[in-house]
């Protein structure tokens, strides 16, 4: 179950131990990666390959020299030839360039908290390399192939979630995959394959020698945004798919309340052509196709429904307009989560063709805090939405028909239905809005003498994004429930059949049959899912279903066939 750190991380370091890697790789270095891409290495153990391009090898070997060049020369440049930060003005001797490198390990060794999901370690190492491969940071080669000999050997340096500012990059997250890559001292510590152990004994078991920075390589380790960013391209592959899910289960509540397809129609969008609003509106059109629960109103048509409204309630008609801001914010922030997997993140650069560096700020996590925050404002904006659904199916005032707080059986007095349920979702709803509050405005003292005296804080905002997406994990197993009783009950008043199967469009049955094996259940023309209160654990259903959609299992594999 993948419902806290350490069991994600255990689940990555199985996932590794058995892992027989095919001629299926990625590669990095020949074209952009993608967050797929990324999932697949920090998540399912797929064998990661660099480039073999002479020209960016080339490239790498130039920028180192430009560095040896610089440091004989006694030229002055930033964190090579002298101190880091507010200590810039001191003056470093060739004889000290190196020690200074490994000192950088040391002192920014300082981290705090509990330990990084393994699968988010991989992602930075990945993403790490390939920002050196650009050949403008003045590392070798052979440091780059430690971190394609760790990825692809399940060896994953121990970091924790505490401190990194996003200032300067994720100073002292990398500082320990810098050490641990390098082998410097046994307090750092790696997760091999699930078995825990010092960086140095690590080395020796992958046939490894200790390794000595080179001027300038430290700092190029450590100035970088490639662990937040590694953490965001996660979070933003999760919440596609928690958006995805969205949709399957508004197609289910729209089905359990009787709800109208009318309010899809592409000349409803079509004139306002937003393409979040469009695509959602699609979707639920493709969603509703042929379902026996819903008033197929498409040809323009609607009466009146007696004691009904002519037409649906607002989070219902206004779907498409509600997601579609979410649908294109998503898009936009994995936009730019793809480019900054793609950039060269440290400081100095160094500019080969033209033998010159250059002082700036690519370190800076601003669009990773950002985009970020905005990431855990639309899932609580997601999860509102949905809030707002169960209360329509539980309230026999709104639900057209249907039992109050969804009762099974109706006959058994005793029985409350999902109260309990809706009560438990209520507690985590309003921790996910609270969660979509911005980190990025606010700023701690002003860091290491003033010389950080703006910060991104895309780490820390990287992990609540990541701590969102497990706790709407929990809640989206939540929504699934009510969806899949709300159908129940619908199918046997249309039909008498309490097996929904019978009545629900063929693109939602998938959804809500695995629903349906993930709890251990089996739909039945005669019960619906929850029929006594007494005969099952609500608490159990949810975990199975959570965790089947941490682990992209049977739930989510339905909602991708959609």
């Amino acid at each position: 179950m993948k419902l806290t750190s350490v069991q994600q991380s255990n689940s990555v370091s199985a996932k590794l131990a058995y892992t027989e890697y095919s001629d299926s790789s990625v590669n990095v270095g020949d074209d952009s990666l993608t967050i797929d891409d990324v999932v697949s290495v920090a998540r399912d153990g797929k064998q990661v390959r660099l480039t073999e391009n002479a020209d960016i090898l080339q490239g790498i070997q130039a920028s180192c020299d430009f560095i040896s060049d610089a440091v004989e020369s006694g030229k002055p440049i930033y964190g090579v030839t002298s101190g880091f930060g507010g200590m810039a003005d001191v003056v470093i001797s060739p004889e000290q360039a190196s020690e200074l490198q490994t000192n950088l390990v040391w002192f920014l060794k300082s981290g705090a908290g509990k330990k990084l999901p393994l699968a988010d370690v991989r992602a930075a190492m990945l993403l790490r390399a390939n920002s050196h491969l650009y050949g403008a940071s003045g590392i070798r080669l052979e440091l780059i192939r430690r971190m394609e000999i760790f990825l692809n050997a399940g060896v994953t340096p121990h970091v924790y979630e505490f401190g990194s500012i996003g200032a300067s990059g994720d100073l002292v997250p990398l500082s320990y995959i810098t050490g641990a890559l390098i082998g410097l001292d046994s307090s750092f510590t790696v997760d091999f394959n699930g078995k825990e152990m010092d960086a140095p004994t690590a080395l020796s078991q992958l046939g490894l020698s200790p390794l000595q920075l080179l001027p300038k390589e430290g700092l190029a380790m450590m100035n970088g945004t490639s662990v937040m960013t590694g953490i965001a391209a996660n979070c933003v592959y999760d919440a596609r798919i928690l958006l995805k899910l969205a949709i399957g289960v508004h197609a289910l509540f729209v089905q359990g309340l009787n709800g109208t397809n009318q309010s899809f129609h592409p000349f409803i969008h079509e004139s306002k052509p937003h393409p979040g609003q469009l695509w959602a509106a699609e979707q639920m059109i493709s969603l509703l196709a042929d379902s026996r629960l819903i008033r197929d109103e498409l040809d323009g048509k609607h009466e009146y429904r007696k004691q009904e409204l002519i037409q649906d309630r607002y989070s219902l008609r206004c779907l498409p307009q509600y997601l579609g801001p979410i649908v294109d914010g998503i898009s936009q922030i994995a936009r730019q989560i793809e480019t900054e997997m793609n950039s060269v993140t440290d400081n100095p650069l160094i500019d080969v063709e033209n033998q010159a560096s250059y002082h700036g700020g690519n370190f800076l996590g601003q669009y990773i805090g950002v985009g970020m925050d905005h990431l855990r404002y639309y899932l609580g904006l997601l999860a509102k939405h949905l809030d707002v659904q169960i209360a329509l199916l539980v309230s026999p005032e709104f639900n057209n028909g249907l039992a109050p707080s969804l009762v099974g059986n109706r006959e058994r007095k005793v029985n409350m239905g999902l109260k309990g349920l809706q009560i438990c979702g209520n507690s985590i709803m309003p921790l996910l809005t609270f969660y979509g509050n911005s980190l990025a405005d606010r700023y701690p003292t002003h860091a290491e003498q003033f010389n950080q005296n703006v910060n991104s804080q895309g780490y820390m905002s990287a992990n609540l994004a990541r701590r969102s997406i497990e706790i709407f994990q929990q809640y989206m197993a939540i929504a699934l429930m009510f969806g899949v009783q709300a159908v129940d009950l619908r199918s046997y008043k249309i039909s008498g059949d309490y097996d929904a199967r019978t009545c629900l469009s063929p693109a939602t049955r998938e959804l809500y049959s695995a629903v349906y094996q993930v709890t251990g259940q089996k739909p039945s023309s005669i019960r619906s899912y929850i029929w006594n209160d007494n005969e099952q654990s609500l608490d159990e259903h949810i975990a199975r279903i959570a965790a089947d959609i941490a682990d992209g299992g049977l739930i989510v594999s339905a909602i991708q066939g959609c």
